[in-house]
């Protein structure tokens, strides 16, 4: 419980309006650009350059933030070395083809050779 004003305690339910204005604002500062973004998309073929530049753009946003995860990791992952880091990323990837391009399956590789690695290395 959180302290009001006064100094007396507050619950979620007399502090519901916080909460409220958080969801309607996130809502309100997200929403609208989605909306604009299916309005747009209407307007493009599968095969245009504008839809390749913004495919480029998604696939370049999502390997520059697997590259951070694994050179510049925070949190537990920082106390894992490198190596380790390397290894889970090259086994999945090798998982993931042998699999038949089946995400899951790279997934799965990677997250369970990091938790060996993690365990072997006692963490």
């Amino acid at each position: 419980m959180a302290l009001a004003a006064g100094g007396g305690r507050v619950n979620w339910l007399e502090g519901w309006w916080a909460y409220a204005f958080i969801a309607i604002a996130g809502w309100l500062a997200t929403d609208i650009w989605r909306w604009l973004g299916v309005i747009a998309g209407k307007q493009l073929r599968d095969d245009s350059e504008a839809l390749n530049w913004v495919r480029a753009v998604a696939t370049a946003l999502v390997a520059a933030v697997i590259a951070k995860l694994i050179l510049f990791p925070t949190g537990v992952l920082a106390q894992s070395p490198l190596w380790l880091r390397l290894s889970a990323v090259f086994l999945g990837a090798l998982a993931f083809f042998l699999a038949r391009q089946k995400p899951i399956a790279g997934i799965a590789t990677a997250i369970a050779v990091l938790a060996a690695g993690l365990w072997w290395l006692g963490f």
